[in-house]
């Protein structure tokens, strides 16, 4: 059975709302422009997140965010990450409580809880981009987040938004910066994973390689969210990147990857020092 996990309507709107401004100032008043944030904003209201609670599970998955973990751009909650998931774990125990706009720092609330799970997939930074926040801000939200998760599960998972600068929902030069800031977030969140011993799993593409530049059909109609096909690929990386199928077991961390383009490499852990 499918249940939808409570959520209050009234900050949903109100996160939705933040993060369409900030692009809006960013992105510019053209008409395409206006065309896009609308359809953003009825994708967002209409998306659901999907949960499902069967009686005896297998195993329990808490997944919070954004509305990456929303769904937010699939036709359906079934056609979500979260509902993919389940199509693939029907025993799994999946409390969804991710929210459209959410920043980390509001998914460290969203881990407020008392409940315990096998898993937490943490599905988030894509508004942190977008609406400018300040790098060290994020970066503490960030060790926030991960310390708030350890204390959920034993096996944490996170999966950050890939490169927001590709998606065709900006134009240089504003793509340009969001691809900048997108790097920076990639390299602190598998910082943040390697310390912790979480999974990082690396959706962060550059544009010649990038499936959601080279397939459009990936992107929703807002030119922001991942379509079915979208989270289709997601799944498929989720699965390679982090052996789902293999969970609760403790996961082999991947050895991180380097998205900076400048600064130190730290000798342990691959990675460059951000600036």
């Amino acid at each position: 059975m499918t249940l939808q996990a409570p959520r209050s309507r009234q900050r949903m709107r109100t996160g939705i709302a933040l993060g369409l401004v900030g692009a809006a100032v960013l992105f510019g008043v053209s008409g395409c422009a206006a065309w896009r944030l609308a359809q953003a904003r009825e994708l967002a209201q209409r998306s659901e997140p999907f949960s499902q609670f069967p009686a005896v599970p297998s195993m329990r998955l808490l997944i919070v965010g954004d509305s990456t973990a929303v769904g937010t751009g699939a036709s359906s909650p079934q056609a979500s990450l979260a509902g993919l998931i389940a199509r693939d774990h029907p025993q799994w125990l999946i409390d969804n409580r991710g929210q459209d706009g959410a920043l980390f720092a509001d998914v460290v609330r969203q881990l407020a809880i008392d409940e315990h799970y096998d898993m937490v997939l943490v599905l988030a930074g894509g508004n942190d981009v977008i609406r400018m926040r300040d790098r060290d801000a994020m970066r503490a939200d960030i060790d926030r987040m991960a310390s708030a998760a350890a204390a959920r599960a034993p096996v944490v998972l996170l999966m950050p938004s890939g490169n927001v600068g590709n998606a065709p929902f900006f134009f240089p030069p504003v793509s340009w910066l969001m691809t900048s800031r997108s790097r920076a977030l990639h390299d602190f969140v598998a910082l943040s994973a390697a310390r912790s011993g979480f999974v990082y799993v690396d959706l962060f593409r550059e544009r010649s390689t990038d499936p959601f530049v080279a397939d459009r059909s990936l992107n929703a109609s807002d030119g922001l969210h991942p379509s079915d096909a979208g989270y289709r690929n997601w799944w498929a990386e989720l699965q390679r990147q982090a052996a789902l199928a293999r969970q609760p077991a403790k996961a082999e961390v991947p050895r991180p990857m380097n998205h900076s383009s400048k600064g130190d490499v730290n000798e342990h852990t691959g990675y460059r020092r951000i600036a």
